[in-house]
């Protein structure tokens, strides 16, 4: 369920991407894009219409996915993880340090 949701906000996010960049900050936006066809169908007010609603769906939908899809996490997965966890032994001794052992006589020097 969790790849789902992955893929839907992988999916709405590239099409809130698309029609961000589609739009044109000085308000042309897609009809300047067309060439003029835009004005003719559905004129420059109407589009930046289009526009800026599809951009708060995406949105919309985008944070709600991104809210609902914990909810949909197994639980069960999570207790298994602890269960490993506790088994560990934590008893507190500490790693034994050894010395390396002397195989050979080393001369000595006094200064």
């Amino acid at each position: 369920m969790l790849i789902l949701f992955g893929i839907l906000i992988i999916i709405a996010s590239i099409i809130l991407g698309l029609i961000v960049l589609i739009q044109n900050p000085k308000g042309g936006g897609l009809s300047g894009s067309f060439g003029g066809v835009g004005n003719q169908l559905m004129g420059v007010k109407q589009t930046t219409d289009v526009l800026e609603k599809g951009t708060w769906i995406f949105a919309t939908v985008v944070g709600l996915l991104c809210l609902l899809s914990p909810a949909f996490i197994p639980k069960e997965s999570a207790n298994k993880k602890n269960g490993l966890i506790d088994n560990i032994s934590t008893s507190g001794q500490k790693p034994s340090t050894t010395t390396p052992a002397n195989t050979g006589t080393m001369p000595t020097t006094n200064p």
